[in-house]
């Protein structure tokens, strides 16, 4: 597997984004299932595994803790603060909260640490933003945790470059993790130039756009009621049907490279940059082993040209966020 460099570590050139395992697409799959994922993923090569306190209230956590273990000095682990389920009721009912008060943070890492069985996370991301707390304070709260030997690196998820900056002049960021793919292009404004110019990582989720990249088209009807994507503008009925348009040609510039779509999307990123580190999901072996053998494509700049002239913020229809979503980032957008 080829490398890439995120802060002090070096890992693969192409991560696994383990939320699927627990959160957002549906049903989860059983945890035997999930169990075969990771170390697939692990024998493969892959040395870079994201999880977050967010996913699945800590379920993700703690299934990615019980399984690797045994195999903690073998990989990188990524994981998240700031957003977490939170019973805001006192019913029991976990709902969804953005809280980047540094109290929050470190009592969050404390439980994370719990579930992932480690004393240490090398990466430790802020999920979100929260604008209510100055993100000087937010990061100030990392950085303590890195003097305690809590984690080893700090990063953000969702921050513009004007908000990189002012984090990194408070503790330096190894990552910022951000969605990114040939139908997200956000990044492109100004983030990825920041994160080259400060030596920064961008790990880019929702590679594969949500599996839009992948090969046969979604059908939105039959996605599960808890699937997010439900809620997200690009799946809806009109924006939906105009984006399948863009797949035939897309298809085709696959098959021109001899690769698969979703191979064809993963080496899209990593030809963008040696910065840009790709973690796709899945609860597919076989997908699994599809999505690492992008890092054996190789893109000419005509197939980049194609690719960019075929998909983006123009011809892409929808956002990828409705506006309460929309609302809770620091990115740019288009």
């Amino acid at each position: 597997m080829q490398q890439r460099t995120i802060g002090p570590f070096s890992v693969s050139a192409i991560g696994l984004g383990c939320m699927n395992l627990s959160h957002a697409y549906g049903t989860p799959p059983p945890a035997e299932q999930g169990e075969r994922v990771l170390l697939a993923a692990l024998d493969a090569g892959v040395t870079l595994f994201d999880t977050a306190s967010l996913y699945g209230f800590g379920a993700n956590e703690t299934l990615v803790g019980r399984v690797m273990k045994p195999h903690r000095q073998k990989f990188t682990l990524a994981s998240k603060c700031g957003m977490q389920g939170v019973d805001v009721a006192g019913d029991g009912k976990l709902v969804r909260v953005i809280d980047g008060r540094p109290a929050t943070i470190k009592a969050t890492c404390e439980d994370s640490l719990r579930r992932l069985q480690t004393d240490v996370i090398d990466l430790y991301y802020l999920h979100r933003w929260d604008k209510q707390v100055p993100i000087e304070d937010s990061v100030g709260a990392l950085a303590d945790l890195v003097r305690a030997g809590k984690i080893r690196a700090v990063g953000l998820s969702e921050v513009s470059a004007p908000t990189l900056r002012r984090a990194h002049a408070i503790h330096p960021i190894a990552a910022v993790q951000t969605e990114y793919s040939l139908w997200t292009r956000n990044p492109e404004i100004a983030v990825l130039d920041a994160c080259r110019e400060l030596g920064a990582a961008f790990v880019a989720f929702s590679p594969v756009a949500r599996g839009f990249l992948c090969g046969a088209p979604i059908d939105v009807n039959a996605l599960g009621a808890k699937d997010i994507r439900r809620a997200m503008p690009r799946f809806a009925p009109d924006n939906h049907a105009a984006n399948l348009k863009l797949l035939p040609a897309y298809h085709a510039i696959a098959q021109e490279a001899g690769c698969t779509p979703a191979q064809l999307a993963l080496a899209w990123l990593l030809h963008r940059g040696e910065h840009i580190i790709p973690i796709p999901g899945t609860t597919s072996v076989a997908h699994l082993t599809e999505d690492l053998g992008a890092v054996n494509v190789r893109l000419g700049a005509d197939v980049m040209a194609r690719l960019d002239a075929l998909l983006n913020e123009k011809t892409v229809a929808g956002n990828r966020y409705g506006a309460q979503s929309q609302s809770e980032v620091d990115t740019e957008t288009f």
